[in-house]
């Protein structure tokens, strides 16, 4: 298939990082949340004066609620208790976001623009491709059909198909939009099982991917992470945050913001600080 297909079925698989032309992602399973034990509820923030590459800068302020911390090369990390206060954890998380997309804003303008473009293309017409070789491969659960650069590929749980320099591939929970043309890749889906599974949210264009994830069940665990190959104006090249929290709040709400774009100990370390607070 083309080439455009392997990094988007690799993300699919949810196994290892798969390299584009520009962007790298890894997604990993998350594990049953009931496994995990429940999360506690946090009165006070637990501050330590470090945490793996952390350093705690002052006291706790605003009433034991935030605490701030320095990381390598000017890295910043602030963690958060949010009390809900009759709003939903989607919202709260919602305004998190917000205020970090505003260190970023190329990456934003990027996302949002190949975003548009897409929902436009959707509702288009696709022309047809121009006559070349053809394949046709059939079988008990396998059906294969090529012409020139299109095909259509239908295994057991996997259903492909390439238009052009376009692909669309269903793999389990997962579906997945790929452009070869602009280096997009979009991908949504959720786990399977009793209730309301996990899921995972991929945009990738060119120079900026967002990586959206959270666990099933009523208590919240929740990832989200922008970054941008570009340096903002002050240098940053990721932001994002880590939250948890019990049913009811309160959260715990650990914020990164980075100028390495790997997610390094920086994030790890920041996941540390809310696994300490309110378990894992």
């Amino acid at each position: 298939m083309r080439s455009l297909l392997m990094p988007a079925l690799c993300l699919a698989a949810l196994t290892a990082a798969c390299d584009g032309d520009s962007v790298r992602i890894s997604s990993t399973h998350t594990q049953d949340s009931d496994a995990k034990g429940a999360l506690k509820v946090v009165q006070t923030l637990h501050c330590p004066q470090t945490m793996g590459s952390l350093t705690r800068k002052g006291s706790a302020t605003a009433g034991g609620a935030v605490c701030t911390y320095a990381g390598p090369r000017g890295a910043e990390v602030s963690l958060h208790l949010v009390k809900l206060d009759g709003a939903t954890p989607a919202e709260t998380l919602t305004a998190f976001e917000q205020r970090l997309s505003t260190a970023m804003p190329q990456a934003v303008a990027q996302l949002t623009a190949a975003a548009d473009q897409g929902k436009a293309a959707a509702g288009g017409t696709t022309e047809p491709s121009a006559a070349g070789d053809r394949a046709s491969i059939k079988g008990p659960g396998v059906d294969i059909q090529t012409e020139g650069d299109d095909a259509t590929v239908s295994l057991p749980g996997l259903h492909i198909e390439s238009r052009g320099d376009q692909a669309s591939v269903r793999i389990g929970g997962f579906h997945i939009d790929a452009s070869d043309g602009d280096g997009a890749v979009d991908i949504e889906g959720s786990g399977s099982g009793s209730g309301e599974g996990d899921s995972v949210s991929v945009q990738a264009h060119q120079d900026a991917a967002e990586i959206r994830t959270s666990a099933g069940g009523e208590s919240t665990r929740a990832s989200w992470i922008l970054t941008d190959n570009r340096p903002s104006e002050a240098g940053w090249r990721l932001v994002g945050y880590e939250a948890r929290g019990p049913a009811g709040g309160p959260l715990v709400v650990a914020t990164v913001r980075s100028r390495d774009r790997e997610r390094g100990s920086v994030f790890e370390d920041a996941k540390e600080l809310v696994t300490l607070n309110v378990g894992e």
